[in-house]
């Protein structure tokens, strides 16, 4: 039988081994919180005014290539 500050022990060292074990398969923590920036970024562009002269709409095109690209290379990384 464990005490209680074994299974404290022995829990926080599985804890840290699965956290290790995601980065070491690819775990991606800037690349996924830059898709969360960008989809901010496009939720206020969605929601400004359209009187930008084509402006506003153009950055809604690229926001949505840079998340797309963004998808890309997580999936690339993924496969090393």
């Amino acid at each position: 039988m464990m005490n209680s500050s074994t299974r404290k022990i022995l829990l926080g060292a599985v804890i840290a081994a699965s956290m290790g074990i995601g980065y070491a398969i690819g775990a991606q923590p800037h690349m996924e919180a830059s898709i969360g920036l960008l989809q901010n970024a496009r939720a206020e562009l969605a929601a400004a005014t359209p009187n930008k002269g084509g402006h506003r709409e153009k950055a809604l095109k690229l926001i949505d290539g840079a998340i797309a690209e963004v998808r890309a290379g997580i999936a690339f990384a993924a496969t090393r």
